[in-house]
């Protein structure tokens, strides 16, 4: 059982090991679907994770807010920023790409792949490879799983084609049967621990989350002022240490459950 959470800051960074995360997956703005962070919270995170926890982070490389249908300059910019997850030392990157009628960009992505794989050897340490959720707008989803495992892909963020995990559960079943072990079906949005176990139900062991929390909308008179100039918005979300501890909880427990059975 793997439990992922993806943070868009430091403190978040914190909570997420505080809480047991046995993944990371770094990015900025959450609140746009999560974009590439920048390189100064990326070294933050490798000095956290070597003092707190030898856990792997993955870099979403996600170059802007939209749609997943890149110009030739927008995927030089991927192509730069997986350098720029290898150079640092992080364990994997997180990419995707569409086409306009938001098919797999088979192409763009065998490319980058070719590129993160020449990375990996070039340090000696492979960059893990995940499939973000650009699959989730495909019309066939089986068939573009086929496409990831084609691709070498290591593992794909998938919610079964739904907004919420929960409603493509269905999908995410059918998805992790096909992979037969070829690739991990990792299971992600809107999971908490309250419906976590409807997708682990389907068989899946790789989960994805945010575990926020909304910030009281009554804050301190600072907060109110920092609204009202539009440098913050109201109920802004972070990443609660406890909603990750609840959720790795029963993924422990579930674990704990499925040992029993096949003893």
């Amino acid at each position: 059982m793997t439990l992922e959470i993806c943070v868009d800051d430091i403190a978040g960074f914190d909570a997420a090991i505080a809480g047991g995360a046995d993944r990371i997956e770094l990015c900025a703005a959450l609140a746009l679907g999560g974009l590439t962070p920048p390189p100064s919270l990326i070294a933050a995170s490798m000095i956290a994770t070597a003092r707190a926890a030898p856990i792997p982070v993955h870099m979403l490389v996600r170059p802007r807010e939209g749609g997943f249908h890149y110009s030739a300059s927008e995927a030089a910019l991927i192509a730069a920023d997986i350098t720029t997850a290898a150079e640092a030392g992080l364990a994997g990157v997180v990419i995707g790409a569409s086409r306009a009628d938001h098919g797999l960009d088979t192409d763009l992505l065998a490319s980058l792949v070719a590129h993160a794989r020449t990375l990996g050897t070039a340090r000696n340490t492979p960059l893990s490879l995940t499939l973000h959720r650009a699959i989730d707008l495909c019309a066939d989803l089986p068939a573009a799983l086929d496409a990831a495992i084609a691709l070498g892909f290591d593992r794909v963020l998938t919610s079964g084609g739904e907004p919420k995990a929960i409603d493509g559960a269905a999908m995410l079943e059918t998805l992790h049967r096909r992979a037969a072990g070829r690739i991990v079906i990792l299971a992600g949005s809107g999971i908490d621990a309250g419906n976590v176990a409807s997708i682990l139900a389907t068989g899946i062991d790789e989960i994805h989350a945010s575990c926020g929390s909304v910030t009281a909308e009554n804050g301190s008179a600072d907060d109110a002022r920092e609204r009202r100039f539009g440098f913050t918005a109201p109920g802004r979300r972070h990443t609660d240490a406890a909603r990750v501890h609840a959720l790795k909880a029963v993924l422990v427990d579930t674990l704990a459950e499925r040992v029993d059975q096949r003893t």
